[in-house]
């Protein structure tokens, strides 16, 4: 890897730390932690009980239900879909209201993309 690249990465990391500290302080049992990954090829997003340190629902572009679906997983297209399918397994689990973790990626394009998808759906945030 570049140089240039490590240090993009460990700026994101303290980015995701200091975002992540906030958010646990708020944590409760009822607002659980919906977190996003973004990779090139794909994006994956969690919905995380801190209390409890357990994920309660996932949705990804990996999963075989959207696979087929979305084709090529590193669009905003494939983003919205994710967003849609976890805020209905949520609803499902009877989750309604959650907290944001954008991981420290810029609240943009896909992230963005990811959290409208779930509000629309149901999801509260």
């Amino acid at each position: 890897m570049k140089k240039e690249t490590i240090e993009k990465v460990i700026r994101r990391r303290r980015r995701k730390l200091r975002i992540r500290s906030k958010i646990i302080r708020q944590a409760r049992p009822d607002r659980p932690r919906l977190t996003v990954f973004r990779s090139h090829k794909n994006i994956y997003a969690q919905i995380i009980d801190d209390t409890v340190g357990k994920t309660l629902v996932s949705a990804s572009t990996r999963d075989k239900d959207l696979r087929d679906k979305i084709g090529y997983g590193g669009n905003i297209a494939a983003a919205a879909i994710v967003g849609a399918k976890i805020a209905e397994k949520a609803i499902k689990a009877g989750i309604k209201k959650v907290v944001f973790d954008r991981s420290g990626y810029a609240y943009h394009g896909r992230v963005k993309k990811l959290a409208e998808a779930a509000r629309e759906a149901g999801l509260d945030f």
